[in-house]
């Protein structure tokens, strides 16, 4: 019989399944979602009347004690962050003599007030006029014309950065001032002025910024205007069905500027499906009104599925079955960017939300097809799973590894621009992603001497770092990465030395409560890499690991189990820790579902090598006929 614990953590799952088969909790990430939103609608004119008392509440029940903001929880004082919360309040109608608005700028002039914030938050700025044009890096709406070869075309840019950039192209030549309805004049520090006129940098692209801003003066640009043309039908054709662009924020609202700037009014079916979809996006609740950067409902239902079915549920239980049909309805079987470099006639693939045909991605693809291999009629998945593995296989990169969305884009002269103190501008493979599609690879039938797989192990060899540990690109951190990388190698059954060496540094990172933890400052110093409060999710990653790794009796792991056991409230877990990963460095994501489906899966884990001595692999018993694996390996 399951213990208390697992019986509370699965009841809460099934109760909370929507009736069309999907999971998802909310992806909370910082308030520069919720205040970006504000500035939004203040450049298009839109009312934001409606969600003024709720955005309040949201922001400022976020602000910590000494009046700023942060990228994530019990994370530094950020001061973009701080600054574009700042402003929004002050548009929304909040006394800047309150106590909250006065110690917020107070933060932001002694950090040295605008000009010390990063791009995004400047040109925020620059479009209301409160910073110069002319300090904002320069980039060229011609670059939409480059073919894939040349270097800064817009298929060197992760998805991401791409669908970002591309309107971004517009309005940084477009060069916009609307009225932003208050006076922020205050977050610039006196004496700051001459510096807000000036690019910072130097070098080739520094002195290329100069060339460009001399052209954008000139009174005839020849082919600019086309260029122009030719970016408003590029950023069309990618607006998904429910109105969002990549299905995430950022391309999303510099979509909506850089339409509105060409000529669509907030009634253009464009941008009223935008607009609308924004409204998808967001929530309202006892918290306030939030905007979610993103949705996670793809990624979230495999999770479960696997969770529910390491917990005992059958295959022909209700709600696995109809999480199964939910996932497979969603393949996409379309082209996208991908096939720049991937040629590809169809894709095969999962997006991570609702609606992202455009950007399928191999992380998802490859855990969702770990679920159906665990939870579907293996008749009625081979042909969709087929599919899947041939387009994972397609998107490998040069070095043998996987990135998330592209093959291939490594090319490292982007961050040379004086654009990229973005943060993340490429996809290259990493150590997670790679790890899952490893983990699906040996699900279907590879070896370790598949010609797919061999490269893949002898780069995840080459990147465990000398503890042995290895990076988490997606969740935080090296925590993560050793437990995707621990899952990846015992379902091949190699990598045995490696598997003991994460293990070994999983065990000396138990904090004495019996949990795990790493903060989101690994990624700034990997020194800090393991080590942070206890969350839920981070002790379920070790312990899986652990046990997978043939340490399920070791007195850690009893320590461990008993934290999850001890820490479950009202069937769930909490967690305030970010333990997800937009970008790192520089944003990050509490999955409100990770506190519960990790710890669900890995206390079912435990249960399973309670009873029955040893762990089973994740899709043991549910392989897909032979003629459908042979299927597979051939893909």
């Amino acid at each position: 019989m399951p213990s208390e614990t697992l019986a509370r953590a699965v009841d809460w799952l099934l109760e909370r399944q929507d009736p069309a088969g999907w999971w998802t909790a909310e992806l909370q990430t910082n308030v520069t979602m919720t205040a970006e939103h504000v500035l939004l609608l203040r450049f298009l004119g839109v009312d934001v009347a409606g969600i003024r008392e709720g955005a309040v509440r949201h922001i400022l029940s976020e602000q910590r004690e000494g009046g700023t903001w942060a990228l994530y929880y019990d994370g530094p004082a950020d001061l973009s962050t701080t600054i574009e919360a700042y402003v929004a309040l002050k548009v929304l109608g909040v006394d800047p003599q309150r106590g909250e608005m006065r110690r917020a700028l107070r933060f932001i002039r002694m950090q040295g007030g605008l000009v010390e914030a990063r791009v995004f938050t400047k040109i925020w700025m620059a479009l209301f006029g409160n910073y110069p044009w002319d300090g904002i890096p320069s980039m060229p709406p011609e670059i939409v014309n480059f073919p894939s070869f040349i270097p800064l075309n817009l298929y060197d840019f992760a998805c991401w950065a791409r669908g970002t950039i591309a309107p971004l192209l517009i309005v940084i030549t477009r060069r916009p001032v609307r009225e932003l309805g208050v006076d922020v004049g205050e977050i610039v520090v006196s004496g700051s002025e001459p510096r807000m006129h000036r690019v910072p940098g130097s070098g080739f692209f520094w002195w290329l910024d100069h060339a460009l801003k001399a052209y954008d003066r000139l009174p005839v640009q020849p082919g600019r205007a086309r260029s122009r043309s030719k970016l408003v039908r590029w950023i069309g054709e990618r607006q998904e069905a429910d109105g969002s662009w990549g299905g995430i924020q950022p391309p999303w609202v510099y979509s909506l500027i850089a339409l509105n700037l060409e000529g669509m009014d907030v009634t253009h079916p464009l941008m009223r499906r935008g607009l609308a979809g924004l409204d998808l996006f967001s929530l309202h609740d006892g918290g306030g009104w939030r905007l979610q950067a993103c949705m996670s409902p793809v990624w979230d239902t495999a999770w479960v599925l696997l969770a529910l079915r390491r917990a005992g549920l059958p295959r022909e239980h209700p709600a696995i079955t109809r999480a199964v049909d939910w996932l497979l309805a969603e393949q996409i079987m379309g082209g996208g960017d991908w096939q720049v470099k991937a040629p590809l006639d169809r894709c095969g693939g999962w997006a991570f939300e609702f609606e992202n045909d455009i950007y399928p991605d191999i992380d998802d693809t490859a855990v969702v097809v770990l679920a159906l291999l665990e939870a579907g009629d293996p008749h009625r998945v081979a042909e969709p799973v087929a599919d899947a593995v041939r387009w994972c296989r397609a998107m490998r990169s040069k070095n043998g590894a996987w990135g998330a969305f592209d093959k291939d884009n490594t090319r490292q002269i982007v961050y040379r621009l004086p654009f990229a103190d973005f943060g993340a501008m490429l996809d290259p493979p990493s150590e997670d992603v790679t790890a899952h599609v490893i983990e699906m690879l040996a699900a279907v039938g590879d070896t370790p001497a598949h010609p797919d797989v061999a490269p893949a192990l002898a780069y995840l060899r080459r990147e465990q770092r000398p503890w042995g540990s290895w990076f988490g690109r997606w969740g935080v951190n090296h925590i993560y990465g050793t437990w995707c990388v621990v899952s990846a190698l015992r379902a091949l059954r190699t990598g045995e030395d490696m598997v003991q060496r994460g293990a070994r540094w999983l065990r000396a990172r138990q904090n004495p409560d019996g949990g795990w933890g790493e903060t989101c400052h690994s990624y700034e110093d990997e020194s800090f890499a393991g080590v942070g409060v206890s969350s839920a999710s981070q002790t379920a990653w070790a312990l899986h690991a652990l046990q997978l790794a043939g340490h399920a009796h070791d007195p850690a792991c009893s320590r461990g189990v008993a934290y999850l056991h001890e820490h479950q409230s009202a069937g769930t877990w909490p967690e305030p820790e970010y333990t997800g990963t937009g970008f790192p460095r520089d944003f990050y994501i509490n999955y409100h579902l990770y506190r519960h489906v990790f710890p669900t899966l890995t206390l079912a884990a435990f249960e399973e090598t309670s009873r029955t001595g040893s762990l089973a692999s994740p899709s043991s018993g549910t392989a897909a006929p032979e003629s459908a694996a042979r299927q597979f390996q051939t893909a």
